[in-house]
């Protein structure tokens, strides 16, 4: 029931929360800190059984509960884990705490129904990487998208009723041809089988024709470019993220931006094989776009938040271009990214939040000359300045050095333009010190308080997690290795006319023992 317990206890404690305001407003916060620190540390023991786990396990999903809820439509409450969903369990729980710890002092008005819609969109989230049953996978995908479009409409910045209606429209509107993909996977599976299921284990290896893959694939795909976001979809994201408040910031890069990625990984390419190697080309160009649109845009803000939102735009562009490299290294490289890019960017939201609190703005050319009297900010700024550039040492790099090898396997072109936008983004990494922490500052008479001891518990944690994925990633790719490994996709593995090896199995990095399967 574990698997049921992660679910349930922010979904209850967010309700308790909420009525808990009517008497004490302090308690809400309590309530969120120990329901995401349960939560975190059950993550934690599951990731320290997971080699004991696999040795009982035919398969990489070495968890798996199943609750009977509609049979008659085969419908049921399944959920299962592996190691790539683990992964991303341990991130939602990791950020979602840091998110209530942040919100602390910044949010004063109905905190109760603050920490009520910040547990449920949690709660989605890890509905999301757990569920093994599409019509489940479609719901949690929605439990998502109501909470947050709240926590951006009532407690984000000046102009967050047109930012969470944006967010709102993009977001529903390609679910909901994600879902009559679903229910044309559904009704095709049932049709040439007579079993009626939403199961992914079910439904994974269905016989489609080309026609049909293709247009059902797409509707998958739409949900998650948008979510990821992707070139020229992603238009609602820096609006978002600079009207949220710094804990909707950080769940919208750290998490929801992972869900479009994981559905990549997860559902996409395993369901529809051939039609996911058919747009293999235009997809890896598409991210390639947008790694470097994405830089070139967050050069030019001069709003703090809107600029690191403008470099996950361009980060995201990675899981793009690796994820439809169809090989070991390159899929490995997508999940470092995934989790180091949710790490590095949750802490920059996390910066512009504490610098927004001191001087209410966040222009940074009315910024510099802060690392005088805020030299401890400065330089966990610094780390993660760096780590966005994708300094060696640094999780970051890690990420997108193993992108970067793995699609040099599939297109040496894209590979070199991609390899362009980390020259990009060391300019606006730099930048952003520059404006805000060297420099003169612009009013000599204006007093700023370093970190408190509340922000560097915060930050100091993101802090280590950041130089131990660049230091020692091998445990990452070691849990991630058995659940990639299993799926056993043959393609043609001929990108953008450039030949690699005729056919490439989607294996990974044999981690454990040293080479590659």
């Amino acid at each position: 029931m574990i698997l049921y317990l992660l679910i349930v206890i922010p979904l209850v404690s967010g309700l308790v929360a909420w009525i808990t305001e009517r008497w004490n407003k302090q308690m809400t916060r309590w309530i969120s800190v120990i329901a995401l620190t349960i939560n975190f540390v059950l993550s934690l023991w599951l990731w320290m059984q997971y080699d004991n786990a696999l040795t009982i396990s035919a398969t990489s999903w070495f968890i798996e509960t199943e609750l009977s809820w509609i049979p008659t439509f085969g419908i049921s409450f399944h959920l299962a884990m592996d190691g790539l969903s683990l992964l991303m369990i341990l991130l939602t729980s990791f950020l979602g705490l840091l998110s209530v710890i942040t919100s602390w002092e910044e949010i004063q008005y109905r905190s109760g129904f603050f920490h009520f819609n910040l547990l449920w969109v949690l709660a989605g989230i890890t509905g999301v990487f757990l569920t093994v049953d599409l019509f489940l996978f479609y719901f949690f995908w929605e439990v998502m998208l109501i909470p947050m479009f709240l926590l951006i409409n009532i407690w984000g910045h000046e102009n967050r009723k047109y930012a969470a209606y944006k967010f709102f429209i993009f977001t529903q509107a390609s679910g909901l041809l994600m879902f009559l993909s679903i229910l044309g996977l559904y009704f095709v599976h049932g049709t040439s089988t007579g079993i009626f299921t939403f199961d992914y284990f079910e439904l994974v290896g269905t016989k489609l024709s080309p026609e049909v893959g293709r247009l059902l694939m797409l509707g998958f795909l739409a949900a998650f470019i948008v979510k990821l976001p992707v070139v020229p979809f992603h238009s609602w994201l820096p609006d978002a993220h600079a009207q949220a408040p710094t804990a909707g910031s950080v769940i919208l890069a750290g998490l929801l931006l992972k869900t479009g990625a994981y559905g990549l990984l997860r559902f996409v390419i395993p369901l529809f094989p051939d039609a996911a190697h058919e747009i293999a080309p235009l997809a890896m160009l598409f991210g390639v776009v947008g790694i470097l649109y994405g830089a070139v845009l967050a050069f030019s803000q001069t709003d703090f938040k809107r600029l690191v939102a403008y470099t996950s735009v361009s980060h995201m562009g990675f899981v793009m271009l690796g994820a439809f490299a169809f090989n070991a290294v390159a899929t490995q490289g997508v999940v470092m990214q995934m989790i180091t890019h949710g790490i590095s960017t949750g802490a920059l939201f996390i910066l512009a939040g504490a610098v927004y609190q001191r001087i209410h703005t966040r222009d940074i050319e009315q910024m510099g000359g802060f690392w005088y009297q805020m030299p401890f900010m400065g330089t966990i700024a610094l780390v993660f300045v760096m780590a966005s550039l994708g300094l060696p040492g640094l999780g970051n790099f890690i990420a997108e050095f193993l992108t970067l090898i793995g699609a040099w396997q599939a297109t040496h072109k894209l590979t070199i333009l991609a390899t362009i936008g980390l020259v990009a983004a060391t300019i606006y990494s730099l930048r952003i010190m520059q404006k805000i922490f060297y420099g003169k500052e612009e009013k000599s008479n204006r007093r700023i308080f370093d970190l408190s001891l509340r922000e560097k518990v915060i930050f100091v944690p993101l802090v280590c997690v950041i130089i131990w994925l660049g230091l020692f990633p091998q445990s990452v790719l070691n849990t991630t290795d058995k659940s990639l490994s299993d799926n056993k996709v043959t393609f043609n593995s001929k990108v953008n006319g450039e030949h690699a090896p005729q056919k490439t199995q989607i294996t990974i990095l044999n981690t454990k023992g040293g080479g590659h399967e």
